[in-house]
């Protein structure tokens, strides 16, 4: 599996363009997606009225453990990204010299981005919605490899765990939306009929 990771590795990330290196770089920028965040934040807030405070917790939790669970992973695994492979020296195409933290299974981006991509689209449930985030996700995955720091298991890995991560926080949103706000007259007033 290693020999294989290595391989499709130095495969997707051959394939590159100084133009693509300014892409990846950007889309691989978390700050570049603030203005995606700050959208689903407003189509949450329209969609789940007072009970986006609990969201709000909800999705900062699991934000910590899709994070630094991924980074607690990284430091066990302790598997060299490919930037930093012996075996690989010369043949990993890097972009600005960046390669990040000297271990890479698995990737923090991968694990964010589809922990935020599973947690919205089972709020959400549009199916151009849920085409549009994992699209995101994929791609912002792609670019750790593009950019020559994560082997393809260290993004399908982090993908798994933030889509778990994604999965357990909407879990833990419907029970608690279940059994304790849909009772709550503050986070569902009775309307006053004329």
């Amino acid at each position: 599996m290693v020999t294989f990771d290595q391989q499709l590795f130095l495969w997707l990330n051959a394939i590159h363009s100084p133009f693509f290196d300014r892409v990846m770089t950007v889309i691989s920028y978390p700050p570049t997606w603030i203005p995606l965040y700050l959208a689903l934040i407003v189509v949450l807030v329209r969609q789940l009225g007072r009970k986006m405070y609990i969201m709000i917790l909800t999705i900062a939790l699991m934000i910590t453990v899709s994070d630094q669970g991924s980074v607690i992973i990284k430091n066990i695994v302790r598997r060299p990204r490919p930037c930093y492979e012996n075996a690989l020296d010369g043949k990993v195409h890097i972009v600005n010299g960046k390669c990040g933290g000297r271990f890479g299974f698995l990737s923090s981006h991968a694990a964010n981005s589809f922990a935020v991509a599973l947690l919205s689209l089972l709020l959400i449930r549009k199916k151009w919605f849920t085409v549009s985030i994992i699209t995101w996700a994929i791609i912002v995955g792609y670019s750790r490899i593009y950019l020559g720091v994560h082997y393809p298991g260290d993004v399908f890995c982090g993908s798994l765990f933030g889509a778990l991560a994604g999965w357990a926080a909407y879990l833990l949103f419907d029970t608690i939306d279940r059994n304790y706000l849909q009772k709550s007259l503050y986070f569902n007033p009775v309307s006053k009929e004329p």
